[in-house]
């Protein structure tokens, strides 16, 4: 009896134990549960946080979270390398306890975007299980930081490759030029969707083989809008506009992009009217498409048509208005683009730049100057685009002070630090001859640029400072800028100004063969001018053989400096030569006619130098005056020659007459000949 009594008090603890451990199971599980429940709210809102760059308060709320989950913990991660702090990202990813395969991906994804690509590949390695997304994380990473051997290597060593490992490398192996691996990847490929085929359709159509790319497009089982498109452009940009416009016509469906590039391709091929046509056909009209069309009719220079549409066309802004006179300034039809300017409705700050600009580019700087001080009075704030034309306009006229009042507004506007207006001022004080202003601005700069030490340099070689322009490209190249073109015309043409014949041919040599860049024209004068001026004819003529033998075609100014140089030492054989070569490529040079009939009267070939005479009557060439100016005491003096409406002009010529007598008594008479005397009336 006692045993049946301890029986049913066991079986009654251990059915109560159950019915607890069943209790405490379900609490738990509903507890974990909620908990997921509850944080799913929270970890949205710390996705939303990131998305917009509030990453102090997504870090907040991770702090104050009493439950995180590997969501948490990866919402986090993304977010900091979405918002550039990848160090925060890598922290907190060595800090996670637990971690699922989004979280090794997503820091791949982010270490790839930073270009760590050793770390990226640290975390590949280290992991325990890779999907097909680690994989085509780490094919786009390469890609992303320029090692498609990286890429190709991955891709090759995959187990399992979807459709988006195949486009990845394919597009990758494009995108380096690797197009015939490019196509044999493609061909292996046993599954492919509409981006694949897109992707060597327009591989083929850059490569000009239009019509295999039509056979593949052909050849897809399903073409998105893409395809089509793809497919249009490749016949635009092989020139068969006709073909894709019968491709248009046969869309079943077409996107913003697939009218816009067959606008496009109509203002290409120079088709207006059906451009215009196409364009009001278009279900979705805006002003950007409109000026797009502008724009192509523009630098396609058809400027009348492009202002006939902008009249009879509702779509027209500021924007097209500008892009107008652009165009006008551009074909030099100043008095048009200035009437435009004025009658626009409105006007922003870069149509006011244009207008100056364009203004100074057609030899009106004075103009230009007015329309700035305009500008300044309509309350318009200038920018940096201002100050850099109108420092530009000081520089060609030139114009000191109005260069110095300049630089005043803006160092007041606060645009003195900037690169671009720096450069401009360094220009402007250079050409106006004040070099030690020029190095002040120069040398006040926080950074330089090609341009910057270009000016600096140009400026010391204009002035004759030759061997100071070389000491600064010395320290040039000693910075991490390297020199481009114009850069040895500069330096040439120090050589030239100081007669560094030894050097100007080290400096040549070292254009070519240590900074690989193609001589031009103007390096070509630079040399031959070098040549020239000291009595080297021969080498000269030498040098333009070798040009003669490398496949150059001289051009009109290296005969013209080497005609120079005969004139000076009176090598007339060669002299006729370059005369004459000059003659073919320029008939209507009147100076090589005066220079040549000069040269034969100083030979006494009076019948020759007739000749020459007569030749340029018969053509109709008329010799242009010698133009000079100069300012003092802030007014512009213009000089004429032969022109003596100067209200000072007898007092100059006296100065000039003075000056002449003491470079007679410094100087050797042969080079003093060299100076015309001036004849006081």
């Amino acid at each position: 009896m006692l045993y049946l009594s301890c029986s049913i008090s066991k079986l009654k603890l251990s059915r109560l134990l159950s019915l607890s451990l069943t209790k405490s199971l379900c609490t738990a599980a509903a507890t974990s549960f909620f908990q997921t429940q509850n944080l799913k709210p929270l970890n949205s809102k710390i996705s939303t946080y990131m998305r917009n760059g509030f990453v102090e308060e997504a870090q907040k709320l991770f702090d104050e979270m009493p439950h995180r989950n590997t969501v948490t913990w990866n919402a986090m991660i993304r977010g900091y390398f979405l918002n550039g702090q990848f160090h925060d990202a890598v922290s907190l990813f060595n800090r996670m306890t637990q971690r699922d395969v989004f979280s090794y991906n997503t820091v791949i994804a982010g270490l790839m975007q930073c270009g760590e690509v050793e770390g990226a590949r640290r975390v590949f390695d280290g992991m325990v299980f890779r999907d097909v997304v680690t994989w085509n994380s780490m094919i786009s990473g390469y890609i992303r930081n320029d090692r498609i051997g990286g890429a190709v290597q991955v891709f090759d060593g995959m187990p399992v490759k979807d459709v988006v490992s195949w486009n990845l490398v394919v597009g990758g192996l494009v995108k380096y030029g690797e197009f015939d691996l490019a196509e044999e990847y493609f061909k292996k490929m046993s599954i492919r969707d509409c981006a694949s085929w897109t992707i060597m359709i327009s591989v083929f159509a850059n490569a000009g083989r239009i019509v295999e790319a039509r056979e593949l497009f052909d050849d897809m089982p399903v073409r998105d809008v893409q395809a089509w498109n793809a497919m249009i452009v490749g016949y635009i940009e092989n020139g068969c506009v006709e073909l894709a416009e019968g491709l248009f016509q046969k869309m079943p469906e077409r996107d913003f992009e697939s009218w816009t590039q067959m606008v496009d391709g109509l203002v290409e091929a120079q088709r207006v009217n059906d451009a215009l046509k196409l364009f009001m056909e278009m279900p979705e009209k805006c002003p950007k498409t409109w000026n797009s069309i502008l724009l192509k009719l523009i630098r396609n220079e058809l400027i009348r048509e492009a202002h006939a549409c902008l009249e009879k066309m509702p779509y027209r802004d500021v924007i097209s208005w500008t892009n107008l006179i652009v165009g006008y300034f551009g074909i030099r039809e100043v008095g048009v683009a200035i009437k435009l300017f004025e009658s626009m409705p409105t006007r922003d700050t870069t149509a006011w730049n244009a207008t100056i600009f364009g203004l100074n580019e057609n030899d009106r700087g004075e103009e230009g100057l007015k329309l700035f001080m305009r500008m300044k009075e309509s309350g318009l704030s200038p920018d940096k685009a201002t100050f850099t034309s109108v420092l530009t306009i000081c520089s060609d006229l030139p114009t000191l002070h109005l260069g110095r009042q300049t630089h005043a507004h803006i160092v007041k506007a606060g645009f003195g630090d900037i690169v671009s207006v720096s450069n401009a001022m360094v220009t402007m004080y250079a050409r106006c001859g004040n070099m030690d202003s020029a190095l002040l601005e120069f040398s006040s700069m926080p950074s330089r640029d090609v341009i910057s030490w270009n000016s600096i340099i140009c400026g010391y070689a204009h002035h004759g400072n030759g061997e100071v322009a070389l000491e600064m490209f010395e320290r040039m190249r000693s910075t991490d800028v390297d020199p481009n073109p114009i850069t040895f015309v500069n330096v040439l043409s120090a050589c030239s100004h100081a007669g560094l014949v030894n050097q100007g041919k080290y400096y040549f040599d070292m254009m070519r063969y240590t900074y690989f860049l193609q001589p031009t024209t103007e390096h070509y004068t630079c040399i031959v001018d070098l040549f020239g001026r000291f009595g080297l004819i021969d080498e000269a003529m030498s040098f333009l053989d070798q040009m003669k033998a490398d496949g150059f075609e001289i051009p009109a100014s290296v005969w013209g400096a080497l005609l120079g140089a005969c004139r000076i030492h009176k090598n007339i054989e060669v002299g006729e030569i370059a005369g004459e070569s000059v003659l073919e490529i320029e008939p209507g040079n009147s100076g090589v006619y005066l220079i040549l009939a000069e040269m034969y009267l100083s030979n006494g070939r009076r019948e020759d130098a007739g000749r020459i005479k007569a030749r340029m009557k018969e053509k109709g060439v008329k010799k242009q005056p010698g133009c000079s100016w100069i300012e003092v005491n802030n007014i512009g003096n213009v000089f004429l020659s032969g022109d003596k409406s100067h209200p000072k002009f007898r007092k100059i010529c006296y100065v000039l007459e003075l000056l002449y007598i003491e470079i007679e008594t410094q100087f050797p008479k042969p080079k003093a000949a060299l100076l015309q005397q001036v004849q006081v009336p």
